[in-house]
C-alpha cells in the first residue's frame, strides 16, 4: 500500500505503545485507510514506526478493543471504524448537564414512537412494575419522594420504555446517557435539589406507548420530561446567580 501510511513517523521513546496507539488512532481518523480495508502487517507498521512487532501488536490490540479496528484470523487486521467511540463518550462526560439531558429526551421521544408500534404486552407489564415500586418507595418515604429513594425505579422505568423499541443500538445509547444524566445532575445540583418525579406523567406515556399511537406517544414523553427539564434550567439559572 505505497503512499497510503506516509503520515507515520517513528515513534518516542517515552511511552512507544501509546505513542503507536495514537498515530495509528490519527491515520485511522484521517482516513489513511477506508472501513472494512485491511491496514498494513504488523511488520510493516513496526518498520514505519520505528517499534518492535509486539508494541506494534499491543497498539492494535487496545484498538480492535476500542472497535476502531477487527482481527480476522489468517487474514490480517480491518477498519472497522475510523471514529474511536470511547473518545466519543469521553467528549459526552466533558458536556454539561443540560446538553446531555437534551440528547437522553431526544433518545426518549424516538425510542416511544417506536414502543407504541412494537411493544409486547410483557413490556407494558414491566413499565407498570416498575411505576409500583416507585410509588410504593415515595409512599414510604415521602420525604424524599422523587429523589434518591425513586431513582433506581425510575431508571427502571425508562429503561423499559426504551427496551420497547426493541432497537438494540438505541437501548445501548440510551444506557450510557441514562447513567450520564444522573451522574450529571449530581455532580451538578447534589441529591437533595433533584428534580421530582411525577408519576401522573409517567402513567399517561404507558397509556400511550399502550395506544399505538406513536405520536401520541411522543407527545407524552416529552410532556414527561418536560418537568425535569425546566426543574434543571432553574437550578442552572440559580446556580449562575450564586458565582
Amino acid at each position: 500500500m505505497p503512499g497510503r501510511t506516509d503520515g507515520l513517523h517513528a515513534a518516542g521513546r517515552r511511552s512507544l505503545v501509546d505513542e503507536t496507539i495514537e498515530q495509528l488512532r490519527e491515520q485511522l481518523g484521517a482516513g489513511a485507510w477506508a472501513v472494512g480495508e485491511r491496514i498494513p502487517t504488523e511488520h510493516e507498521l513496526a518498520e514505519r514506526l520505528q517499534v518492535g512487532r509486539n508494541t506494534v501488536r499491543e497498539a492494535i490490540r487496545v484498538l480492535v478493543h476500542a472497535g476502531m479496528l477487527v482481527s480476522r484470523q489468517g487474514e490480517g487486521t480491518f477498519v472497522r471504524s475510523t471514529s474511536d467511540p470511547a473518545a466519543v463518550l469521553r467528549g459526552v462526560q466533558r458536556s454539561g448537564v443540560r446538553d446531555v439531558l437534551e440528547v437522553r429526551a431526544a433518545l426518549e421521544a424516538e425510542a416511544a414512537r417506536l414502543a407504541a408500534v412494537r411493544h409486547t404486552p410483557e413490556d407494558i407489564a414491566r413499565m407498570r412494575a416498575a411505576l409500583a415500586r416507585e410509588a410504593e418507595v415515595m409512599a414510604a418515604h415521602p420525604e424524599r419522594a422523587g429523589r434518591e429513594a425513586t431513582v433506581e425505579h425510575d431508571l427502571e422505568f425508562h429503561t423499559a420504555v426504551v427496551d420497547a423499541a426493541h432497537n438494540p443500538a438505541l437501548a445501548e445509547l440510551y444506557r450510557y446517557f441514562g447513567a450520564s444524566v444522573r451522574e450529571a445532575m449530581r455532580t451538578a445540583f447534589g441529591d437533595h435539589e433533584m428534580p421530582e418525579i411525577s408519576l401522573e406523567t409517567h402513567r399517561a406515556l404507558v397509556d400511550a406507548v399502550e395506544s399505538g399511537d406513536p405520536d401520541r406517544a411522543e407527545a407524552a414523553c416529552r410532556a414527561l420530561l418536560a418537568g425535569p427539564t425546566a426543574a434543571v434550567e432553574q437550578l442552572i439559572a440559580a446556580i449562575a446567580a450564586r458565582k
